[in-house]
């Protein structure tokens, strides 16, 4: 596939820019390959040994759950906070935001039976960065670690945080993000998304601040934020989809440093079905999109100013662009080969398929080879088993992540533009974990 227009200077950036969009996911794999090895010597470094802190310097810490409809989770997320942390000196904040199942019920119970647990109700849905907005108020921590309710840290995780503000560079940095992992592993779809947390969030978490210093996207089920450093952007925007997404760009374009943490893991609870699969995914996508847009300008006319920024914006701009261009390559094969089968040009039908499979082919080598470095570093090996997951995931998920991207561009553009709302609804909860 050439374009030849007979513009010959045309035709030959077109078709460079055609080609960079065939090869984005093998170029892309190398590069987070090769930023992650960046990363394995600049970075990997710098905390190994982590120091406890004893309980009469610990800074005060508030782990601030934003829920809505969580009755089956919430519990269980409580009592490990409240009985399974080794760290002293917190408090648990639960910003309910208008739940109308049973979840306002527990929590009162919950209060009778911890004395550091804080519940602050909000009559009306407004979404998870309206919660988290109106919890700040009432936070007494100088730290406020996020957590979802259907997500855990590890026990040592607070003190482990603390390691990275308590340092000499510490002071400038505006969170630290741990490394997620997946708590319901019983379906192929759950076990996939090991590979993916592994691949797709581990690696590319590691190559950007491995090569740039700065990530653009917290994991918001496990933060710890500095409260000063959301404060200083206007804490989380209200109108976004990803509210996690938009406020590592504002920490970023105001100055601030970012971290993410490896070795601090926490654990999650995932999408088991592809329906649920689509809802996050769509929530996702259009929330980077957002980001894309709000932010696209501010770089474009600051290039200098905006050096590290320049990266992620190009490659976010690829990301968007790739998922439109395969859209509709995906639609134009399909019409193809009805229409070859039709007419009877069997010859045109085994070509089609020729070049798709090795098109397949080389993105499912380029991703094994993403995917194997990135188990080999992730926990130093312990999830290489779902190595064997990858053809899965990529058959299901880029197309899932495509078809995500081009169906929110709109609704992304309409936030951007001041009709956007940060209303959620939980996920279905089948069972406790």
């Amino acid at each position: 596939m050439m374009i030849n227009t007979g513009i010959s200077s045309f035709d030959a950036v077109a078709n460079f820019f055609l080609l960079i969009l065939i090869s984005y996911p093998i170029l892309g794999s190398f590069c987070w390959l090769i930023g992650m090895i960046c990363y394995q010597f600049l970075y990997a470094h710098r905390i190994t040994n982590y120091k406890k802190i004893d309980k009469s310097v610990q800074p005060f810490v508030t782990i601030m759950i934003p829920t809505h409809n969580e009755e089956i989770m919430i519990e269980d997320t409580i009592n490990y906070l409240m009985n399974d942390l080794n760290y002293s000196n917190y408090e648990v904040l639960v910003t309910d935001d208008g739940s109308t199942d049973g979840t306002l019920d527990i929590l009162k119970r919950l209060m009778l039976k911890y004395d550091n647990l804080k519940v602050v109700r909000i009559e009306k849905n407004q979404g998870k960065a309206h919660a988290f907005n109106v919890g700040v108020a009432f936070t007494k921590g100088e730290f406020i670690l996020s957590n979802d309710a259907d997500s855990i840290p590890e026990p040592d995780a607070i003190w482990k945080y603390m390691n990275y503000f308590n340092t000499s560079e510490g002071q400038n940095i505006a969170a630290v993000t741990a490394n997620m992992d997946v708590q319901n592993r019983d379906t192929i779809i759950c076990k996939s998304q090991t590979v993916e947390f592994s691949s797709i969030v581990g690696i590319i978490k590691r190559s950007q601040v491995g090569v740039f210093g700065n990530m653009y996207a917290y994991s918001g089920a496990n933060t710890m934020y500095r409260r000063d450093a959301l404060i200083d952007v206007g804490l989380f925007r209200q109108d976004r989809a990803t509210e996690d997404i938009s406020i590592a760009w504002d920490h970023q374009i105001s100055g601030w440093s970012t971290i993410f943490a490896p070795n601090i893991i926490f654990y999650m609870n995932v999408p088991d079905n592809l329906r649920s699969l689509y809802h996050q995914r769509k929530r996702w996508a259009k929330g980077g999109t957002e980001v894309w847009l709000s932010n696209f300008w501010k770089i474009i006319l600051h290039p200098i100013k905006r050096t590290r920024q320049i990266a992620f914006l190009v490659d976010q701009t690829f990301s968007i662009t790739w998922s439109f261009f395969y859209f509709i390559s995906l639609i134009s094969f399909i019409a193809s080969l009805i229409g070859f089968i039709f007419t009877g040009d069997l010859k045109q039908v085994i070509f089609l398929f020729a070049m798709s499979f090795v098109f397949i082919t080389f993105e499912m080598l380029a991703g094994i080879l993403q995917l194997g470095a990135a188990l080999i570093v992730d926990e130093r090996g312990k999830k290489f088993k779902y190595l064997m997951f990858m053809p899965f995931y990529s058959l299901i998920y880029w197309q899932v992540n495509a078809f995500s991207v081009v169906t929110t561009f709109i609704p992304a553009i309409k936030t951007i533009r001041g009709h956007g709302q940060g209303t959620w609804e939980s996920p279905k909860r089948n069972k406790k974990v």
